[in-house]
């Protein structure tokens, strides 16, 4: 039977898979197709690739647009995070749905089956299938089919956890069940970088355990890969900036009188690292163009993205969504001599942003530049390919191989 394997390094960014520092990854590169122009998302966030990933349409499609959003619970604008479990569950009551895009587990359902190891944010995992269609195990939650009650894993979210959990999955999933899509999605190296120095030993450090399960995965399906039965599928979500400076957009617009006071729903400012969605309330609607003008005129925004010109970036103009801010980013250095630098934000909802750490979230080069690498049939040993591809892809593809049509997705099925 065909499978599909999928390994996520949350955050890995594509300039650190080299032979030093991933040799495992080269590793598999060389068995398989380096797609190097692939990009991300926006927002590059893990819970909006999360949903990306597991639909191949966009953010504005899928109706995932953010790692925090802002939803009406009957209280007016109130700005949530997806992180927690039980963010799916607000977003079904406030908007009766989750995704409006099926995800991988929905097609397959009844063609072989999925199961997602998570051990990102409960949010990340989620949203790969929040309505249940397959199996899902994560530390926090853990359903079958129809969202029945499982066991959580219990592994901890760190490297030590991530190694734990991807010893599961190969005995459990890769050995005994062998579902058509098999996904384990790593919280590193991205839940290091977000408290140390981009290119710090200990950010190396994470980065070599990411590498090193990817590597334990594919040494226990080699022979399937070869045999053209399974594709592998590694890959990152996004990769990470280095804070240079954190913007407080919500004391901003309350300074300007832009925003009634601090929590009030009618400016809903939902932070994404380095961006920021912002939400009118209808009596704020008339605000809008005054806000772009307020915050176009900071030094550290690079751009304010207002009405039809939020579909450019992958969102629904007509989602909820007013403006889109974007910080400045550049190519200055981390303390460890790593380049890329940008603004983060904070809003409504105050996020961990720590200047000098890793941050993502918006269109900088090095936050918009994940990795791909395919091993399997239809994908050339050591070949490395220079156009442009997307983490919407990687579903077609899946599908592809699994002899599933899938033209409704907005990425599309690669090949060498």
């Amino acid at each position: 039977m065909k499978r599909v394997v999928i390994v996520i390094c949350d955050g890995l960014r594509a300039d650190m898979v080299t032979p030093e520092i991933t040799p495992n990854l080269i590793r598999i590169a060389k068995a398989g197709t380096h797609f190097q122009a692939h990009g991300g998302v926006f927002p590059s966030t893990t819970r909006t690739t999360a949903a990306a990933i597991a639909t191949g349409c966009k953010p504005g499609r899928n109706g995932l647009e953010g790692n925090a959003v802002a939803l009406d619970m009957g209280n007016g604008l109130e700005v949530f995070s997806v992180g927690p479990p039980g963010f799916r569950d607000k977003m079904h009551q406030a908007l009766g749905r989750t995704l409006k895009s099926p995800t991988m587990s929905e097609r397959l359902r009844d063609h072989g089956g999925a199961v997602i190891y998570g051990n990102a944010s409960p949010g990340a995992a989620l949203f790969l299938d929040p309505d249940g269609h397959g199996h899902l195990v994560h530390r926090d939650l853990a359903f079958g089919p129809g969202r029945t009650t499982l066991a959580p894993h219990g592994a901890s979210h760190d490297a030590t956890g991530d190694a734990a959990l991807t010893a599961r999955f190969i005995d459990e999933v890769l050995h005994d069940r062998k579902p058509a899509l098999a996904l384990l999605w790593q919280c590193e190296p991205d839940h290091t970088q977000h408290e140390v120095a981009l290119g710090s030993p200990a950010h190396l450090d994470v980065v070599r355990a990411a590498d090193a399960q990817a590597g334990r995965v594919y040494d226990n399906i080699r022979h399937d890969i070869d045999s053209g039965d399974v594709l592998l599928i590694c890959a990152s979500d996004h990769g990470h900036e280095t804070i240079g400076e954190i913007v407080d957009l919500e004391d901003i617009l309350v300074a300007a009188g832009l925003k009634d006071a601090k929590g009030s729903p009618d400016v809903a400012i939902a932070p994404q690292g380095t961006s920021a969605t912002i939400y009118l309330s209808a009596d704020a609607k008339s605000r809008r163009d005054a806000i772009a003008e307020h915050l176009q005129n900071d030094p550290r925004i690079a751009r304010v993205v207002v009405g039809e010109d939020i579909a450019a970036l992958g969102l629904d103009p007509e989602g909820g969504i007013d403006l889109v801010v974007l910080g400045h980013a550049n190519e200055d250095l981390s303390e460890a001599g790593m380049p890329g630098t940008a603004i983060a934000f904070q809003g409504d909802l105050k996020i961990a942003n720590n200047v000098g750490c890793g941050q993502h979230g918006g269109l900088g080069r090095y936050e918009q530049s994940p990795f791909l690498i395919c091993a399997g049939a239809g994908f050339a040993p050591g070949l490395t390919i220079d156009s442009a591809t997307s983490v919407i892809d990687i579903a077609p593809t899946a599908m592809h191989h699994l002899g599933h049509v899938a033209d409704d997705m907005d990425g599309r099925a690669l090949q060498s």
